[in-house]
């Protein structure tokens, strides 16, 4: 019995590292293709990569840009372990930065006083525009992918009517800029000084922190024993006595909360001020890198720094003379890889278990007729 436990647990890890480790040569392989047929020679693209990717101020700037990345993956793995599609997640931390910086440009407290309230003001505005979707949804059967899509749209129009000049916002000097009052240095969070490699942002800390939140509440809660019991059939739940509703409403407003942090490392450790050119698209990202990451937070930690890593490496490549679209080409090629690997080892898997099933009822089966033929014989 011992045996057969300790073979299932190395086929297990086995199926575990063949995955991402064939995603990745398929990835590889895919992208070479697609570099020769621009004419350039891939290995000298991958090696230059490696290289410009390895240097200390791409190592800083990569973690910078995980940072948000993790937080946006965490904010879409809350609804998928729910089974909700919550894509969402790009209008609710645009609209959660916008108004966390215009309560922060109004206010000028000390900062261990005012960095909270910005935070906690971005998180609550994050999940009461997550939380409408999941009002709709278990009110008025409204899927959540629609709702989101159309709560991204007027989160747009919200921000776009209200950062006017005459209203919230500023101009600023050349006139190009339009912004909300900046926030002032009490409340810009803590940077390392890593030299010549640049300024390693401190919200690195407090994604470590969402990231270390998000396992326990989920896997070592009844909460998240309810909240991936109803993902996984909300008939079983709700016949075990999870209110399923209340489970949707829930998930979508501590998505969107997650999802009121995704702007605040830019906010704060480095624009000072939501403006017009603030990063868009985030929250889409997030989708890939938790799917990438499986919704697991180690697994989404991995795929924001890969992540981090490419937009880097790739935007070196268009200066040397590449073309700027190899960076989607390499995003797209991942994530359909990923996907496609973790189904096939997933069949294999169950295969494997059904033949594995198979031979202990034939062995169970056998062992009977065994006994029976010895008793006749004795």
């Amino acid at each position: 019995m011992k045996k057969l436990t300790s073979r299932i647990d190395r086929e297990r890890l086995l199926l575990a590292v063949a995955a991402p480790v064939l995603a990745v040569v398929a990835a590889l392989v895919v992208t070479a293709l697609v570099i020769a047929v621009t004419g350039k020679n891939p290995f000298d693209a991958f090696n230059d990569m490696l290289s410009y990717g390895s240097a200390s101020d791409s190592q800083v700037y990569i973690l910078n840009k995980a940072t948000t990345y993790y937080l946006a993956g965490v904010a879409v793995a809350i609804g998928f372990r729910m089974n909700l599609f919550n894509i969402g997640v790009d209008g609710q931390y645009r609209i959660a930065a916008f108004f966390a910086a215009v309560v922060g440009g109004t206010l000028d407290l000390p900062g261990i006083v005012q960095i909270p309230v910005i935070i906690i003001v971005a998180m609550l505005v994050g999940a009461m525009w997550a939380g409408i979707a999941g009002v709709l949804k278990t009110s008025r059967g409204v899927s959540e992918v629609i709702s989101t899509i159309m709560l991204n749209s007027i989160a747009t129009a919200i921000i776009g009517y209200l950062i006017q000049p005459e209203r919230l916002g500023q101009l600023d000097e050349a006139g190009t800029l339009v912004s909300t009052r900046p926030l002032p240095e009490s409340s810009w969070f803590f940077t390392i000084d890593m030299g010549p490699a640049g300024l390693l942002w401190g919200f690195l800390v407090v994604a470590v922190l969402a990231g270390l939140a998000y396992w326990f509440v989920l896997g070592r809660t009844r909460f998240g024993f309810d909240l991936r019991a109803v993902g996984q059939s909300e008939s079983a739940a709700a016949a075990s006595g999870v209110s399923v509703k209340r489970m949707v409403v829930t998930s979508m407003i501590l998505s969107g909360g997650m999802a009121g942090l995704i702007g605040m490392p830019t906010l704060l450790n480095e624009s000072h001020m939501y403006s017009n050119d603030f990063p868009l698209g985030i929250g889409f990202t997030g989708i890939a890198i938790a799917l990438l990451g499986r919704n697991h937070p180690i697994g989404i930690a991995l795929a924001a720094l890969l992540w981090g890593y490419l937009e880097r490496t790739t935007n070196h490549l268009e200066v040397i003379g590449y073309d700027k679209e190899i960076l989607g080409v390499l995003q797209g090629v991942i994530v359909l890889c990923v996907v496609i690997a973790y189904e096939l080892v997933r069949r294999y898997g169950l295969r494997r278990q059904q033949q594995r099933v198979g031979a202990e009822l034939a062995a169970q089966a056998a062992q009977p007729a065994k006994t029976e033929k010895l008793e006749v014989a004795g």
